[in-house]
């Protein structure tokens, strides 16, 4: 299958090992069953995050290059900044 085609594979494969590494970092949690380890993991994850975001909406973007107005695509990346500073 070629991903290029199809980004919307290659996002959800993203979003898949997100969560994979949330539900490790999860496991991890209770298994040191400190306070300090859990913080730096939570700690560690509150940095994936945005990187996931980041890279599933850049793909998305770059499947809708040619079908969507550039004005539209540079809104979108916009929003997609926004909600990242927003929840700093």
């Amino acid at each position: 299958m070629d991903y290029h085609k199809h980004p919307v594979i290659l996002m959800s494969c993203f979003r898949v090992i997100g969560a994979g590494v949330e539900i490790a970092a999860a496991i991890l949690m209770l298994k040191l069953n400190t306070i300090e380890s859990a913080l730096r993991i939570n700690a560690i994850l509150g940095l994936l995050g945005p990187v996931v975001l980041i890279a599933v909406s850049a793909l998305g973007l770059s499947g809708l290059i040619g079908r969507v107005s550039l004005t539209k695509l540079i809104m979108t990346l916009c929003g997609a900044i926004l909600i990242i500073v927003g929840t700093r």
